[in-house]
């Protein structure tokens, strides 16, 4: 299985009135930038069998951009399981029970989602990773389980990826 894991775009700040954390939604930068970077997945030639998001709104539209863009809005499904808090082992029984699906984008947030890298390249959540906003990492996973079983391909940062959609 190739594990592609997606950072949320910039978002509007922590604490801006009239939003709680979950409802904050992309900046018009953030949504520019993810509009480049499903670009480079178009260039880079990524095809996904299931997108996993969290419900946040800033998650939530940063994989919708993508799913647009790659034309696999029928792919994507919302997750609770990818919020700020989720369980590493209740998301990997559910990607899982994809049998058939080979190419995984996951679409969340930080610390969760460089702690769920560490897991499955080092077996413990506590390795340095960063996944800045709109990072986006491949991980080779010949058998998904909850400690040490994937190899980090390459993480990329927004930048890069904007060099790779020109």
């Amino acid at each position: 299985m190739n594990l592609f894991i997606l950072r949320h775009g910039l978002a509007v700040e922590p604490g801006t009135p009239g939003y709680d954390d979950s409802e904050r939604p992309l900046t018009s930068e953030g949504k520019s930038k993810l509009k480049a970077i499903a670009a480079a997945m178009v260039k880079l030639e990524l095809d996904f069998d299931l997108i996993l998001s969290s419900p946040y709104t800033r998650a939530r539209q940063t994989a919708e951009i993508v799913a647009e863009r790659l034309k696999a809005s029928d792919k994507l499904e919302l997750t609770k399981l990818l919020e700020p808090q989720g369980s590493f082992k209740d998301l990997i029984n559910a990607i899982n029970k994809h049998k058939s699906a080979h190419n995984v984008l996951l679409v969340g947030h930080e610390p969760y989602l460089s702690e769920l890298i560490s897991l499955l390249v080092y077996g413990d959540n506590n390795a340095s990773v960063v996944l800045k906003k709109g990072g986006f990492a491949r991980l080779g996973v010949p058998t998904l389980r909850a400690d040490r079983c994937g190899l980090l391909e390459w993480l990329l940062t927004p930048k890069q990826m904007g060099f790779i959609a020109g």
